[in-house]
């Protein structure tokens, strides 16, 4: 229709921004100039061995320290500028426990909630509705020091949760879990993310943990050398990984370097060739240099294989 205005459409604002942040303790560089963004409604993965700046990071985004190089907003909130505000959105489980055992599960989501400014009447509706959510209805008056460790995380997620954050951020919530409770804190994490529409940022060094987020960013000794969706990520090495054991590696890749076209990397002393997908390549391995070769395995590419064609090391052998 003529004289029609035309609606512009406002794109949905990031819950987090990381720009060009570097952080030092002394003279070690725990963060170099980490630059993404994370979506709202995402649920999405922090992964690095121990020492990649993880922790850094997560100190920084729950405002235990502040930038010394660069910046980061949530829901466009600096750190800087608008700390108080960011707190208001956020809802933290640290990795180490923060719960009182000689307390009952509910009393010390009462205590939480008191905390935050809840009313008696918000507060006894809050526990019962993220009490119901997280599986822990029937367990709020056992006392914490009698709950398995699955449970304790649990109450420590319902405790994030009363004041309804925007942004969950979670530090390694699975360490120490054994792998039935590890699984069930992710399902539920999952479940609340699907059901509310909330943010979830958390950390983690493993592997099968971060494969089950929307999207993970890789960081290795304080930068970040991948950031995308997992199966794209894998699906970025073209094809699948071969593996090769043998008594003189050095000699072999630089051999296979002269006579074959291939992506090789030695990496603790196993030759490994990602990106392809001839299966006459085993064969040929095989047939030509069967008097190098002790053993030779194929595999689909995995995060560690995303992690090794990134930084030239095993993800559990970086420092």
């Amino acid at each position: 229709m003529a004289g029609a205005s035309e609606v512009s459409v406002m794109p949905e604002q990031l819950a987090i921004e990381f720009r060009d942040l570097s952080f030092h303790y002394g003279d070690r560089q725990a963060l170099k100039q980490v630059a993404f963004d994370v979506q709202t409604g995402e649920l999405f993965s922090l992964l690095g061995p121990n020492g990649s700046g993880k922790t850094t990071l997560f100190r920084l985004l729950s405002t235990l320290i502040t930038p010394q190089q660069g910046s980061l907003s949530v829901f466009g909130n600096d750190l800087r500028s608008a700390a108080d505000a960011v707190r208001h959105d956020l809802g933290v489980v640290f990795q180490s426990p923060g719960l009182d055992g000689k307390l009952t599960a509910y009393e010390n989501l009462a205590v939480q909630a008191s905390l935050y400014g809840l009313s008696r009447v918000d507060s006894q509706a809050r526990i019962v509705e993220v009490s119901d959510q997280l599986g822990i209805a029937d367990r709020l008056r056992d006392k914490v020091d009698e709950l398995s460790g699955g449970l304790r995380r649990r109450v420590e997620l319902a405790k994030s949760l009363l004041h309804r954050p925007r942004l969950l951020i979670m530090d390694e919530p699975t360490t120490g879990l054994d792998p039935s409770a590890r699984s069930d804190v992710w399902n539920y994490v999952h479940q609340l993310q699907q059901s509310t529409g909330m943010t979830v940022f958390m950390t983690t060094h493993l592997l099968e943990e971060a494969d089950r987020a929307d999207r993970i960013a890789i960081l290795n000794e304080g930068e970040l050398v991948a950031l995308d969706q997992p199966d794209v990520l894998r699906s970025e090495l073209g094809g699948d990984v071969i593996t090769i054991r043998s008594q003189t590696p050095e000699e072999l890749i630089e051999q296979l370097k002269d006579e074959m076209e291939l992506e090789l990397q030695l990496v603790d002393g196993m030759i490994r060739i990602s990106g392809t997908s001839d299966a006459s390549v085993v064969s040929e391995l095989h047939e030509n240099y069967k008097d190098h070769i002790q053993q030779i395995s194929v595999g689909k590419p995995s995060l560690e294989d995303v992690f090794i064609a990134r930084t030239g090391h095993r993800f559990w052998g970086a420092s």
